[in-house]
């Protein structure tokens, strides 16, 4: 977790959209109200392939009313590659969140992959880290669960 970089002020991404796997469009106000993980990772991806299953493994902690992990595939070409992905890195407890524009990367000013961005309760971006990291750590469940309760007393 050395390498999350804190945001000084919290930057407003509650508008960011994407699609989830039954067609309809979401965006982060959908998790207003929730602490959001966002990752946005690909197939191709080595990194997001090892780190995948630690995220898996955080929503199973974590996930409930407070968090979520929202993990969006920037693939093109559909759902069928992603969803085999998710299934083979073992992440049962993900749900399945594309793409298809290509946009998110850049909207998000993403300069590495994976790359993964905390968000507060009101859709505002508090942090985030660029490249793999192990989120089912001590470190990393520490620095959710901090998120957490700084919001739920904000």
């Amino acid at each position: 977790m050395a390498a999350f970089l804190a945001r000084p002020k919290p930057l407003n991404v509650a508008e960011i959209s994407f699609v989830e796997a039954g067609g309809a469009t979401k965006s982060l106000t959908d998790w207003k109200g929730k602490v959001v993980l966002l990752n946005i990772w690909a197939t191709w991806c080595v990194p997001c392939r090892e780190e995948m299953p630690t995220l898996d493994k955080l929503e199973a902690a974590l996930g409930g009313k407070d968090f979520e992990v929202v993990a969006v595939n920037i693939d093109r070409g559909g759902g069928d590659k992603p969803k085999s992905f998710l299934a083979e890195t073992g992440a049962t407890h993900l749900s399945l969140y594309t793409d298809p524009t290509g946009k998110l990367f850049s909207v998000v000013k993403a300069v590495g992959m994976p790359t993964t961005l905390l968000i507060d309760r009101e859709g505002r971006e508090i942090g985030r880290l660029v490249g793999a990291a192990d989120w089912d750590s001590q470190e990393a469940l520490a620095l959710i669960k901090a998120a957490i309760t700084a919001s739920a007393s904000a």
